[in-house]
């Protein structure tokens, strides 16, 4: 490959599967929900597929404990928590109102019990008492979960309990809560499929999961259902299909099988008109670029994590892909140092940008080196030559 300052290139990204057609399929709008906001996002790419006023702060209702739950499995992770551990269920989170998974004041349950009670039955005593457990009391609890939603970048939401019972200062967004749906799949798949349990039974008590999708469509596998007289019927649902994982969210809708409806569509719309591909793997090397006053020739440049791109269906062959690398590059470099972009075009328009990174160290060279490479760099400057 010719070392060039600016490495430009068009290439057909991508090989399909025999026989896959590759017609351009017209893509209608989304649908039209009876929901007060709705964000549809696929969750390898991030691309926000369909959305109605996703940065609007509503009343999350019981979707607050998928925070919950993601704050608890970070200290799991963390090693601050085990599964096995005993919870002391206090008076307060004993006599907490709304859904319950029905522990017993001054009984002991694990943690990993609490958990699932959270996940699959609602539960807002369990929520309370796992709150307790990990940060003293829930107004702890809640600055911990706060701490979160600001580290993943979720600027408009505000917790104020475990339990997503109601509060004027407890809000989020349908874009929040699909960011925060994102990171947990992505970082906890060991506990995610505690989300797709159809039901779980505690002291006697058997209860069924209220995500009514989970058993009309064999595609879901979470997340969280949520309700009160305020927030309306909302729902944070995510499915998988050959490959293509979405998540849709669906706030403030009329009913329990309203918000299931409104996310089936939107999954349904995902599904019809989308694809996702995944471009590049996270350290593959894309080109090389020669190196100045460096101890290497050479250096190494590709993406430090994978690239994935959603596309209307059929448009596949329309991607193109641009390596802009600037030029005379002069050591040292560090590895992962970003150094030039990765830009994939759709239609001749910019779609994705991603920096490049360098993929090894390339120190400095020796004083013989580094004085004959400036000397080339001179003369490339004066005559205005491209090296």
């Amino acid at each position: 490959m010719t070392f060039q300052r600016r490495l430009m290139f068009c290439f057909l990204l991508l090989v399909l599967a025999a026989g896959r057609a590759a017609a351009q399929v017209p893509v209608p709008a989304a649908p039209d929900l009876a929901a007060t906001s709705f964000v549809l996002q696929d969750f390898h790419s991030g691309e926000i597929i369909a959305a109605r006023d996703p940065e609007l702060q509503v009343e999350p209702a019981s979707i607050t404990k998928l925070m919950t739950s993601y704050v608890v499995f970070r200290e799991l992770a963390s090693g601050n928590l085990r599964l096995d551990e005993s919870v002391r269920i206090s008076e307060k989170a004993w006599r907490t109102g709304g859904s319950k998974m029905f522990v017993e004041v001054g009984t002991e349950v694990s943690v990993e019990d609490l958990l699932k009670g959270v996940i699959i039955q609602s539960g807002n005593d369990a929520s309370v008492a796992l709150a307790e457990h990990v940060a003293g009391t829930e107004s702890v609890f809640a600055q911990m979960m706060n701490a979160e939603a600001q580290r993943l970048g979720m600027t408009g939401t505000n917790y104020r309990n475990s339990t997503g019972l109601p509060d004027a200062d407890h809000y989020t967004t349908a874009a929040d809560v699909a960011t925060l749906s994102r990171a947990l799949i992505a970082e906890f798949p060991e506990y995610y499929a505690w989300y797709s349990q159809l039901e779980f039974t505690f002291n006697d008590i058997r209860q069924t999961n209220r995500n009514l999708l989970l058993r009309r469509d064999d595609s879901v596998d979470g997340l969280k259902t949520g309700h009160t007289e305020a927030a309306g019927y909302c729902l944070a649902t995510s499915a998988q299909r050959d490959g293509m994982r979405l998540i849709s969210v669906v706030m403030g809708t009329a009913s329990e099988n309203a918000r299931a409806e409104a996310s089936q569509s939107l999954l349904n719309y995902g599904f019809r008109f989308f694809e996702t591909f995944k471009l590049y793997s996270a350290g593959e090397e894309l080109t090389r670029a020669e190196v100045w006053k460096g101890a290497l020739d050479e250096m190494a440049l590709g993406v430090a994590g994978d690239v994935f791109l959603t596309v209307p269906r059929g448009r596949q062959d329309r991607l193109a892909a641009e390596l802009v690398v600037p030029r005379r590059p002069v050591a040292p470099f560090s590895e992962g140092q970003d150094y030039g972009t990765l830009q994939i075009l759709l239609d001749g328009e910019l779609e994705l940008e991603q920096p490049l990174v360098v993929m090894h160290d390339v120190p400095e060279a020796g004083w013989w080196g580094r004085t004959t490479d400036g000397i080339g760099l001179w003369f490339g400057g004066l005559f205005g030559g491209d090296d």
